[in-house]
């Protein structure tokens, strides 16, 4: 029987798409293969968002084509392979095949077997294998209709494509019954759910729906991805009520600069995000703020820099990021006057995380002494000490809480536990004794 291996870069939107990659690949008579090394077929899924991006998806390519068994097929899937395409395919000699998105869903039948698709598997609604942890990403909706200047995904995702509530539901009933207990939902705009099929605010319905699936085991929703124009009624109502939607507002911020906010073709400015985010604290005191920052856009001043700075000072958000900007071919970006130096950006850039690390800290210094509600995700092999999850840190990107006296506590299990330390992003925490 044939053997795969399934490299996945980027985000876990594409996290996601490899998860169907994998349950196409099995069904079609393929088996899994823990290594590389040991594969007839390397996928390698990947991200083409920015030039590191891209950078890193070559880097492993050429790596998997070096360290793969001779006879090997090696395939570029993903991002890169539906934007670059033949170009990508002529400047890498060692792949095998460029699949794009079309093809994703019957790659043993072009790669192994020579042959054309049967009928194009929509990515979106195929089967997922059982989550290897107790909790899994959840893809909603396909695409993006937003035009932002700096973002290339639309050109190469297409607009977008909202799935039907029950396709959904089924896909979180199936992943329930293989173990997951938290469910993260993800989408390139994950609050625009619904408006392209008529439907706009259908996310709070689709969490009402899926919280129905308390019963069935689930614990927790999650969401990523939220535009801040979107993060009003009724969506910010139904986190706040339904019992298993997590507190937890990712919010795609990018500036606080009002006028640069609108170079950057974006909504919102730094007094309306501070008011958005007041507003929950208000009615719910432990909810958690993240969101990722754009730096050295051009025409960026230093008083755009300053209204950033003041901003994260102000709001005091528990997580956030600092990306440098990237030049994308195809954005409104790419042309922009008013390009930063280099060394200019990387000095605002290193201001930035300073003191969203420091806020950080703070945050998680603040927890200590708080009774939490932990999820386990995994028992360290090496320790016996249980790993997990509040509500406050998203899977793969924040930190996570390492538990004392839950020895015994299976993966997906939530505990009650007193936190004792916290180690930058990290937390330590005393189980509650029965």
């Amino acid at each position: 029987m044939p053997r795969f291996f399934v490299e996945t870069l980027g985000c876990p939107k594409n996290a996601v798409d490899s998860d169907k990659i994998e349950a196409s690949l099995v069904a079609d008579g393929l088996q899994r293969s823990s290594e590389a090394a040991t594969a007839d077929l390397v996928v390698v899924n990947t991200c083409a968002f920015v030039q590191a991006a891209r950078e890193e998806s070559i880097g492993t390519v050429l790596a998997l084509a070096g360290s793969a068994k001779p006879g090997a097929r090696l395939v570029v899937t993903g991002c890169m392979a539906e934007r670059y395409g033949s170009e990508l395919a002529e400047a890498l000699p060692e792949v095998d095949a460029v699949v794009g998105f079309a093809g994703e869903g019957s790659l043993a039948e072009v790669v192994l077997r020579g042959r054309k698709p049967s009928g194009v598997r929509d990515l979106l609604e195929l089967a997922r294998p059982a989550p290897a942890a107790p909790w899994a990403y959840v893809k909603v909706a396909e695409g993006c209709d937003r035009a932002c200047a700096f973002c290339a995904i639309p050109s190469f995702r297409g607009a977008q494509r909202s799935r039907r509530p029950e396709s959904i539901e089924a896909e979180v009933r199936g992943l329930l019954d293989g173990g997951a207990a938290e469910i993260v939902l993800v989408a390139q705009d994950l609050a625009w759910y619904g408006r392209d099929a008529g439907e706009p605010g259908a996310l709070a319905p689709l969490l009402r729906r899926l919280d129905r699936l308390s019963a069935q085991g689930l614990a927790r929703i999650r969401l990523l991805y939220l535009y801040p124009s979107e993060v009003r009624d009724p969506l910010v109502p139904a986190m706040l009520e339904l019992p298993t939607v997590v507190p937890y507002f990712d919010l795609s911020l990018q500036h606080a600069s009002a006028p640069l906010l609108r170079r950057m073709k974006r909504w919102g400015s730094g007094d309306r995000f501070a008011a958005i985010i007041s507003s929950i604290r208000a009615a719910e005191p432990d909810a958690t703020f993240r969101s990722s920052f754009i730096v050295g856009f051009p025409g960026e001043t230093e008083t755009d820099h300053a209204e950033l700075t003041d901003f994260l000072a102000e709001v005091r958000l528990d997580w956030a990021g600092f990306f440098a900007f990237s030049r994308e071919d195809g954005t409104a970006a790419a042309d922009l006057e008013g390009e930063v130096d280099g060394s200019l950006v990387a000095e605002r850039l290193r201001e930035c995380t300073e003191l969203g690390d420091a806020i950080t800290r703070d945050a998680r210094d603040g927890l200590v002494g708080r009774s939490v509600e932990v999820l386990v995700d995994w028992i360290d092999p090496t320790t016996g000490v249980a790993v997990g999850r509040t509500h406050r840190e998203a899977p793969e990107i924040d930190g996570v809480v390492r538990l004392d006296g839950a020895e015994l506590a299976r993966p997906g299990a939530v505990v009650t536990a007193e936190v004792t330390a916290a180690f930058g992003p990290d937390l330590e925490a005393k189980v509650a004794s029965a």
